[in-house]
């Protein structure tokens, strides 16, 4: 079996980062809501204050074998701050091509953003997952993670488009 890399993203990497996003939104039957652009996803994590940072699962060719390497997964994040723990790292997306699930690769780039995490200082690694997807929730649940709607009832929210223009008055 050919071995898998955990590495940061690369500038180069969006035009398969922004395939895999797509492919997860379809996987969560949310693909019309995907508006981002391969350029979007340039400027936006690799420029001089970027917005977000990335993993890539890339696997690794079996010497001799005729292709390259090539990402099956990746995991975007950012840092957040709560005012009781202090700083935070946020898991935005976490995605696995299927034929490459159950080989514990998402489980890798969960243990890299949480070693990121503690590498900048951070007191709390979160996330989220729709209510559907029990499998995300075992996985998560069994690498330690706190179910925060069942233990502390918290519910997320969102403001977007013309609510956000209202409620910023423009």
């Amino acid at each position: 079996m050919a071995s898998v890399l955990i590495r940061e993203a690369k500038e180069g990497d969006c035009g398969n980062i922004l395939r895999l996003i797509r492919e997860l939104a379809e996987y969560e039957k949310l693909s019309d809501q995907v508006k981002i652009s391969e350029e979007a996803l340039r400027a936006d994590g690799f420029g001089e204050n970027p917005f977000y940072h990335c993993l890539v699962a890339e696997i690794l060719p079996v010497p001799g074998e005729p292709q390259g390497p090539c990402v099956v997964g990746y995991g975007l994040y950012y840092f957040i701050y709560s005012t009781w723990k202090g700083r935070n790292i946020y898991l935005e997306d976490i995605y696995v091509k299927p034929e490459y699930r159950g080989q514990g690769i998402g489980s890798k780039i969960i243990k890299k953003v949480a070693e990121v995490a503690l590498d900048k200082g951070c007191s709390q690694f979160r996330l989220a997952v729709l209510d559907w997807n029990k499998g995300a929730m075992d996985l998560y649940k069994a690498l330690g993670a706190q179910d925060l709607t069942e233990a502390e009832g918290w519910h997320c929210f969102r403001f977007e488009g013309e609510a956000m223009r209202e409620l910023a008055g423009k």
